[in-house]
Order: structure tokens, then C-alpha cells, then sequence
């Protein structure tokens, strides 16, 4: 295998419009041409909706990225047997990119333990080939991982398993924790792929030797280009360095040199403080740090479950349409999903009040596209049931509006209103007061309640009805 060495390793939101830029960027790294990319399915084998996970990801791969992805076949250890399980490592093998992410990091790497798979991939990113592992496949890279499913499902001692230390050639002696700032659990603490402090902070106790905590937030990417040296974050949150509950922040957009990831580790192990600036006890959440500075913050909420992304839905991140729209907008007040949709709502009611139609339509179909573009993720939060929820609200407003019109009754009717009044005027001063109060009872009949003044007739709809 030639060519670049590229590893991606995403938090979460692999097949969310917020990494459809990031996908394509490693595509036409790895071009011109067609790029043979490989879905490995080892994590979710177990899963009895693989199939349809599998076949989910590969429309998100052609339909927003625009890459073919093959499926590799391999949803556990038995699949590796005989004739088939050699057209499975020929796959892998021949792949020159490698993507893998939901699911449980325990199961895959029990499959995959024994097996030709971690020779692989370490090859390809010795010689040449680009990985993408996101959510629990990126928890699997490390010298340790975190046990997810049994610790925060099955309620386990907290403690680390064995990883496929793949990154420790490369400098990197870790534990790798995707879903970093995690804020799903609202009134408990969900940071850190569902530890919390207090566990995250007694694991970091018994970390190998020289081992530290590299944690990548939510919908964010560590975008490493190994034969340039350098590792820039894509997306949403931060990538963050800790050791002994001391962390240190890069943001999304900074890029550093790639060996600046274990010296800054370094430095905090040894009491320093990361570029100048005063590295902070405690845990390590965004906050406004230039690159390799060590700040405090707040959580970013999150759309993931523990170590298990495990849902997929149709291709998402349309090319230029509504995956964008959304996925830019969220910033750091929701989930990337629920702040578009509430952006979307937002955009409705403003149209709705200003009594413009078509801005109502635009953003019925602005919102149908976001639930679209973010129907392959594989999220399990109840954002999309919130979406729809939405957009049936959304789409009966505009059954009433299609009723009622969205002019005001007032000055639709207006015109005839002022005539019938001039005539009930004519009609009192030449003192023909029975046809007047037949003008005025006709008038109040139809909905239109006439008061007089000594200014004059005054007149007004009733309860803002239109006539009739």
C-alpha cells in the first residue's frame, strides 16, 4: 500500500452532516480517482440490525461524501474462517481507507483479537492508507480502553481493557475517550464517554506507565496527517490532553504539530503548564483556549450513547443543501441536530408572524432536509423523534394558514366595511334610523361589532374572526 498516512479520529457523528467535510477531505487525499474505501463491521456485528447499519452507512458514503464504500464482512471472529475469511483480510488489506465506528469496543476487540486485523491496520498506517474510527471503534486504538456497555449499562467496576495500541508507534501511549463532553445525562455527569469525573478521575489511577487521557468531544475530528506531521481539529469541540485530572485544551480549527500531543502530556506530568499558560486541576471541558493551553469550561451536550452508536438511518448531508444549514449553526447551545431544528422553528414562527407564506414554506422544507441529512447518524437521542414532531406542527399551521389566507381580516374586508358604514351614515342623517340599524345588525351578523363615537363610527372584527 502507498500513499498518504492518514488517521481521523471523531468523537462522534460519523455519518452526521457535521463530518460529511471531514470525510471528503481524507477522499481527496487519498485521490484522484476512485478511492476503494472499506466499512469494517466488526463493532456492530452483534447487532441485529447490522445490516441495515451497514447498508445505512454505505448511502451516507455515497450520497454526502461521494465515495464508494464496500462492507467488509466481518462481524466476528467466525467470519475469518477459511476460503471467506481470506476475501475478508484481501479486502481489508487492498482498502485504502478503512472506516469503522459504532458499536461496542469490548466486542470488536474480542473479534478481532488473534486475528490479522490489527496487523493491518498498523501496516497501514506504517506504509501507507488512511483510518477513520469514530465513537467506540476510536475507543479501541489505545494501549486501554473503557469497557462502555458494561460499565454505565451493566453498572461493572470501572476499569480498563486492553486496546489495540495502535497509536503508541506513533507516540502515542493513550487511552482514547470519544463522547469527551458528553452532557446527555442532564442532572448526572455523562462526560467522558459516560464515566463522569469521579470514575474517569480513579481510572486515570491506574493507567500503564507513561499512559494519559487523549479525549475528542462530541461531532469533532483529530485530523492527523502522519507524513506532514501535524494533527488539526475539525468541528464542534476540542481535542483534549490529560494526565492526572490536569488537561489541556485545542480547539476546533487550531492545528498543531502532531508530537506536540505526547510533549504536552509530558509537561503536565511533570507539573508544567502547557504553552505558558496555568494548567487547570480538574477536567478538561470547552472552553476559549488558544492551542495547547490549559483552560476551564463547560460541557457541550452531546448526541451519542455509551461507547454505542447504534441506529442508521438513509444517506445524509446533502452536497450543498440543508446538511449545511443546520450543522454550522449549532455552536455550543444543543445538540448539533436540536439546534437546527430549533433554529428551523425559529425561521417559522418569524415567517408566520410577518405573514409570509412562502418564508412559512421555506422553512417546512429547510427543516424536512435537516431531518434527512441526519437520518444516517447514528445517534439514538430523540432528536429525530423531536424533529418530526416539528414539522407535522408545522405543516398543520400551514393547513390552517391555507384557510384562513395569511392577510388580515381586517383589510380584506375593510373596503365594503367603510362603504356600509357611510351608507348607515347617510342614512341617520336624513333620520331613516330603521334602515341605519339594519346596516348596523347586518354588519354585526357577519362578525364586524360597529361602536359610535362622538368621532364617528368605529368598527372592529370579532375576536379577530373574518366575516362569515
Amino acid at each position: 500500500m502507498s500513499g498518504p498516512r492518514l488517521l481521523t479520529i471523531m468523537g462522534s457523528g460519523e455519518t452526521a452532516p457535521t463530518m460529511v467535510k471531514v470525510h471528503r477531505a481524507v477522499v481527496e487525499r487519498l485521490g484522484p480517482g476512485p478511492v476503494r474505501a472499506l466499512l469494517l463491521d466488526t463493532p456492530f456485528g452483534f447487532q441485529t440490525n447490522a445490516a441495515e447499519i451497514a447498508a445505512r452507512t454505505v448511502s451516507y458514503f455515497r450520497d454526502s461524501v461521494g465515495a464508494t464504500l464496500d462492507v467488509a464482512g466481518m462481524r466476528s471472529a467466525a467470519d475469518l474462517e477459511g476460503p471467506g475469511g481470506d476475501a475478508v483480510i484481501a479486502r481489508l488489506v487492498a482498502a485504502a481507507l478503512v472506516f469503522a465506528g459504532p458499536g461496542s469496543p469490548t466486542y470488536a476487540l474480542r473479534q478481532w483479537q488473534g486475528t490479522l486485523v490489527p496487523s493491518v491496520l498498523a501496516e497501514k498506517l506504517a506504509l501507507g492508507g488512511a483510518l477513520t474510527f469514530s465513537s467506540a471503534a476510536a475507543l479501541t486504538l489505545g494501549v486501554v480502553t473503557v469497557p462502555v456497555y458494561e460499565v454505565y449499562k451493566v453498572g461493572e467496576h470501572p476499569r480498563w481493557a486492553p486496546g489495540l495500541d495502535l497509536l503508541a508507534p506513533l507516540g502515542l501511549r493513550v487511552a482514547l475517550i470519544p463522547h469527551y463532553d458528553n452532557a446527555e445525562g442532564g442532572t448526572h455527569d455523562t462526560r467522558f464517554c459516560y464515566l463522569g469525573e469521579d470514575r474517569l478521575a480513579a481510572l486515570e489511577r491506574e493507567l500503564p506507565e507513561g499512559a494519559f487521557v487523549l479525549g475528542v468531544d462530541e461531532h469533532t475530528a483529530l485530523c492527523v496527517d502522519l507524513d506532514a506531521g501535524t494533527a488539526a481539529v475539525q468541528g464542534h469541540g476540542g481535542v483534549t490532553v490529560r494526565v492526572r485530572g490536569r488537561s489541556v485544551r485545542i480547539e476546533a480549527g487550531e492545528t498543531v504539530p502532531f508530537d506536540r500531543i505526547p510533549g504536552l502530556a509530558a509537561e503536565l506530568a511533570a507539573g508544567g503548564t502547557g504553552d505558558a499558560a496555568l494548567a487547570v486541576p480538574g477536567t478538561a471541558v470547552p472552553g476559549t483556549a488558544v492551542p495547547g493551553t490549559a483552560v476551564p469550561g463547560t460541557a457541550v451536550p452531546g448526541t451519542a450513547v455509551p461507547g454505542t452508536d447504534t441506529a442508521g438511518g438513509p444517506a445524509a448531508g446533502t452536497p450543498g443543501g440543508a446538511a449545511g444549514a443546520g450543522a454550522g449553526s449549532a455552536d455550543r447551545d444543543g445538540p448539533p441536530l436540536l439546534s437546527a431544528i430549533r433554529l428551523h422553528e425559529e425561521s417559522f414562527r418569524a415567517a408566520r408572524d410577518g405573514s409570509d407564506a412562502e418564508g412559512m414554506v421555506r422553512a417546512v422544507l429547510a427543516l424536512d432536509d435537516e431531518l434527512w441529512a441526519w437520518s444516517a447518524d447514528t445517534l439514538q437521542s430523540d432528536a429525530l423523534d423531536r424533529g418530526r414532531a416539528s414539522l407535522r406542527t408545522m405543516v398543520a399551521e400551514l393547513g390552517t394558514v391555507a384557510e384562513r389566507g395569511t392577510r388580515d381580516p381586517a383589510t380584506v374586508v375593510g373596503p365594503f366595511v367603510d362603504l356600509a358604514l357611510s351608507l348607515r351614515e347617510a342614512a341617520r342623517s336624513e333620520r331613516r334610523f330603521a334602515e341605519a340599524d339594519a346596516v348596523r345588525d347586518g354588519l354585526v351578523a357577519l362578525g364586524v361589532e360597529v361602536r359610535d363615537t362622538p368621532g364617528g363610527s368605529e368598527w372592529g372584527l370579532v375576536d379577530g374572526a373574518a366575516p362569515g
